[in-house]
């Protein structure tokens, strides 16, 4: 089952969702803590400053705030390059009223850090990078142009050289850090978020169809009954005009088309005659079914059971669960993928563990990336063995990702090797094999134990 349309978003597409209200707000706060901080500087501390200048640039953001909110709808949404222009010009805001009370002998100039960590959570990587080259010339600036901090008594309040220095070194590392750990985080979380959409998306539409499958069964053994009456009756009119030509002909073809029904249903509703209860089946039922669409892409698909006590030859029943079946799928079709001729599927059970071991003789997963696989949006393999009629999102390593949450939500635990170096299997095929991927279940979580009463045909009432 594929979703082409599945892709990771954008940082333009996200800086796209923050709401101009919301931008509003947070420079309300600011324009609060800067006027609260110039009148305690005056009237507490005493401090000479040049009030005109200050209330200006505090002003300025005043005035923008204003118009921002009388001009716009509350429930804008900005677009990337208004939240940068938004973004940027707090931050000249905030460096020209550094200039105007000290610099960086101001203890406020850490705030410098603010708008560049807003950039790198919420905007793209070359917003982002405008902001942190933008936060650094300011800091330099400061540095070196500023207007003193003077007390009522003439006295000025300045750092030794040294610190000023250091404050300076300080920031910059901190504008290059902070941005590339809000960066590197944020990215992560969103990869995670795209991922598990997709993922809930698969499972959802894998459901519908599990569903849909059952209807079709369960009204294929409900239409039973009424065929066969429609059969019965047309039978026995058919037998009574015998002297009516005209009539015991449509009579035939209400017969004909009552057992036309039947056989359709009966191909519909094909997948409840190998389960009367449509929620549980053998293991290796499970298996084929969750193999069947890659059984014809020119590659051979080998199939072996191997139970690992004596004594333990019965098959485990497990339950027919939609994450289950999709999940194998997808391990299936990585690996016909990338299969040079055979894929081998393995299956094992011992009182403790049932497990399904996925083997193809393909060139294997990159060892530097052994680690890594089943990661979001992590690209498998060597990209020149992919296919190129694959959807968009497998190839960027969400086929992995989705089986590997769907089964470890079943309990189960998966292990990635390659053929060369996976001494912790048994019984692998030909040296020279590529991939190996091993997904091993508690018994006692999966194993529904012996129901032959639920397996089986259908009673068909049609003759």
């Amino acid at each position: 089952m594929t979703q082409p349309d599945i892709r990771p978003l954008s940082g333009r597409t996200r800086a796209s969702w923050i709401r101009l209200r919301t931008m509003i707000l947070l420079r309300w706060f600011a324009i609060a803590g800067q006027l609260t901080a110039v009148t305690v500087a005056q009237w507490m501390f005493g401090l000479q400053l040049a009030f005109g200048l200050c209330y200006l640039v505090i002003g300025a953001s005043i005035v923008g705030n204003l118009v921002a909110g009388f001009v716009f709808p509350q429930n804008k949404r900005l677009s990337e390059r208004e939240n940068l222009a938004m973004v940027l010009f707090d931050l000249l805001q905030l460096t020209a009223l550094l200039g105007l009370t000290g610099g960086l002998h101001n203890p406020f100039a850490l705030l410098l850090l603010a708008p560049v960590t807003i950039s790198a959570t919420a905007l793209s990587l070359r917003s982002t990078l405008v902001l942190c080259a933008t936060a650094i010339i300011a800091a330099s600036v400061l540095a070196f142009w500023h207007l003193p901090l003077v007390t009522q008594s003439g006295d000025v309040l300045q750092l030794p050289g040294i610190f000023v220095f250091g404050h300076w070194i300080a920031l910059l590392i901190a504008i290059i850090f902070t941005s590339a750990y809000s960066r590197r985080v944020t990215s992560e979380v969103h990869s995670m978020a795209d991922a598990l959409s997709a993922t809930q998306m698969v499972l959802a539409r894998e459901q519908k169809l599990s569903d849909l499958s059952g209807v079709v069964a369960a009204a294929a053994h409900e239409l039973g009954t009424p065929l066969a009456t429609i059969k019965l009756a047309s039978t026995e009119l058919l037998g009574d005009l015998e002297d009516r030509p005209d009539l015991a002909e449509d009579a035939a073809l209400i017969r004909d088309q009552a057992d036309r029904c039947r056989d359709i249903l009966r191909d519909m509703g094909r997948s409840g005659k190998d389960d009367l209860h449509m929620q549980r089946a053998p293991l290796t039922a499970v298996i084929k079914e969750a193999a069947e669409p890659h059984l014809d892409r020119g590659k051979a698909v080998i199939f072996s059971d191997n139970p690992m006590v004596v004594g333990q030859g019965r098959t485990p029943t497990i339950p027919r669960r939609p994450e289950i079946i999709h999940g194998l799928r997808n391990l299936v079709q990585n690996a016909v993928d990338f299969a040079d001729t055979t894929v081998w599927i393995e299956t094992e059970w011992s009182p403790d563990t049932i497990s399904v071991r996925i083997i193809d003789d393909g060139p294997g997963f990159p060892p530097q990336d052994l680690g890594r696989i089943g990661d979001p949006f992590l690209r498998r393999r060597s990209s020149s063995a992919a296919d190129p009629a694959r959807p968009a999102y497998e190839g960027m390593g969400l086929g992995l990702f989705i089986a590997k949450t769907f089964l470890e939500r079943g309990g189960g635990r998966l292990r990635f090797a390659n053929g060369s170096d996976s001494g912790w299997l048994r019984g692998l095929p030909p040296a020279g094999s590529g991939a190996v991927v091993e997904v091993v279940w508690p018994r006692a979580l999966l194993d529904l134990g012996s129901d032959d009463a639920a397996m089986g045909e259908n009673q068909h009432l049609i003759a």
